[in-house]
């Protein structure tokens, strides 16, 4: 029996944490603890890979935990930069995106709306979907690489950021 070595080739795939584990955060010493008991964790990634294959690079932020009578308020500040495509040229170019909230998961899940968080029993909170949410919302619908970007020549389809063509020439001429 011969055993083949197949050489290694070099792929440009950087490891990619999964958000879900590292933003399912356990909170069970906050459960009996006090009233206005807090906890600060910091996060600093350089890429995080959320549901649906949402990819989020140099992710940094700060979540505070703090007990309240009817649950825990989480309190988040995060940063990171996710692809982008811009509305007027077309280029691709990394954008950035920040997700701040403030949810209050509830302990029980009598009198409280179908959007309001509950408390999980095994103490493992998943804010993952959380983080996900606000960063897909604080992307604009019509993003721009960079604000004075000229986008496109309508005629040729030039991208006028890099060249001037002949119909921008007879244009301004």
């Amino acid at each position: 029996m011969a055993i083949v070595i197949i050489p290694q080739t070099k792929l440009d795939i950087q490891p990619v944490n999964l958000a879900q584990k590292l933003l399912r955060l356990n909170i069970g010493f906050l459960l009996n603890a006090s009233v206005s008991t807090a906890r600060e964790l910091h996060f600093d990634d350089p890429q995080l890979l959320f549901e649906d294959h949402f990819v989020v690079t140099d992710f940094k932020g700060v979540v505070r935990m703090t007990r309240t009578q009817q649950g825990i308020l989480f309190e988040g500040d995060f940063t990171g930069t996710v692809p982008g495509e811009c509305g007027r040229c077309l280029c691709t170019f990394e954008m950035p995106v920040k997700a701040q909230f403030e949810e209050l998961f509830h302990f029980r899940a009598r009198s409280i709306s179908d959007a309001d968080l509950i408390l999980p029993e095994d103490g493992y909170v998943e804010l993952a979907p959380v983080v996900q949410e606000y960063f897909i919302l604080d992307i604009p619908i019509n993003p721009l690489c960079k604000e004075d970007c000229r986008g496109l020549c309508i005629e040729c389809g030039a991208n006028l950021n890099e060249t001037t063509c002949v119909h921008q020439q007879a244009e301004n001429g």
